[in-house]
């Protein structure tokens, strides 16, 4: 049920005749706004007219994009979820969640478009710990995750994706690496700066391998 602005038709599929890229591009960008205005003013002071304004659509077309103002966050936390799981899938058999890690986070930081990208990834994760609707969907992010998790620990392990101890390190390694990124995230937006919150890559690799026993983190044979 949409929190606000009730006019319009409430669906998000891509609009008749419009590219896959485009509507993605689209959703992103409101996704975008969305996320700065829940975090200036908060989720229930935020109209679906404001984040609409921000954009520079109108408040009907908004509603041909996301159901409720709520799921405008959606976008950019699936995203973030693609992300993680694609470079989780290219990591090599031969290194290190470690090793593999701080090479995606170097070359990330080449990118002179992610700082408004990552802004908002970190403003939705801190607001889900208190907001249900984005608490909701961050958990389903997650879910995700952990669902891709089983075949990348299966292939690396060479072990079927329905063994249980696939599924319990698939399960453990997601929620290292969700309870982690919320810890970073709010140290962030409550002042601190990277520098002062150490090694958090390789606080996550090591958790990781403690939490599965040492069965993920470390290379594997080719």
């Amino acid at each position: 049920m949409r929190s606000d602005d009730d006019s319009g038709t409430t669906s998000d599929r891509k609009p008749r005749g419009m590219s896959e890229q485009r509507h993605r591009r689209i959703r992103l960008e409101i996704s975008r706004e969305a996320a700065r205005l829940f975090w200036e003013q908060g989720v229930a002071a935020t109209s679906g007219e404001q984040i609409a304004n921000a954009v520079g659509i109108s408040v009907r077309t908004l509603w041909r994009y996301f159901r409720n103002k709520e799921s405008c966050a959606e976008p950019i936390l699936a995203q973030d979820g693609e992300e993680c799981v694609a470079v989780l899938r290219r990591w090599p058999r031969q290194v290190s969640l470690e090793d593999h890690l701080v090479e995606w986070a170097t070359n990330r930081r080449k990118d002179p478009d992610r700082q408004s990208y990552d802004d908002a990834v970190i403003k939705m994760t801190v607001l889900a710990e208190k907001e249900p609707d984005l608490r909701a969907a961050w958990l389903m992010t997650h879910d995700r995750i952990e669902r891709e998790m089983v075949e990348v620990i299966a292939e690396r392990l060479r072990r079927p994706t329905d063994d249980i101890e696939v599924r319990l390190h698939a399960a453990a390694t997601t929620a290292v690496l969700r309870v982690i990124s919320e810890e970073v995230s709010a140290a962030l937006m409550a002042g601190a700066d990277l520098a002062s919150l150490g090694n958090p890559i390789g606080r996550m690799a090591h958790a990781v391998y403690v939490a599965t026993g040492g069965a993920v983190g470390d290379p594997v044979e080719p």
